[in-house]
């Protein structure tokens, strides 16, 4: 074995001359990006996030309801379910 470990091929240079467009090829141009996500993905991906958030975000709205702070400050104040969030207690319940 050698000691030296040799590259099979040496670097590769790229030719001081431009390389040949035919004018039958097809036309194209690079799209803006960052890091590889363009306008068009970044939209799609933007929606897909929005649309999970906003299913977490009622997922926890209704999986704290019962937590007396978030019914009384939030759940009560919706227009149309709010008066389902109102509990009150009964007179014979109260220990005062």
């Amino acid at each position: 074995m050698s000691a030296a470990w040799k590259p099979s091929m040496p670097f590769v240079l790229r030719p001081s001359y431009p390389t040949y467009k035919s004018p039958y090829g097809p036309i194209y141009k690079a799209s803006p990006n960052f890091h590889g996500i363009d306008a068009r993905q970044a939209l799609r991906f933007g929606g897909t996030i929005a649309a999970f958030t906003g299913v977490a975000g009622v997922f926890c709205l209704y999986f704290f309801s019962e937590v007396p702070r978030v019914r009384k400050d939030i759940m009560q104040k919706i227009p149309v379910v709010g008066d389902l969030y109102v509990k009150e207690i009964p007179a014979s319940d109260n220990p005062f």
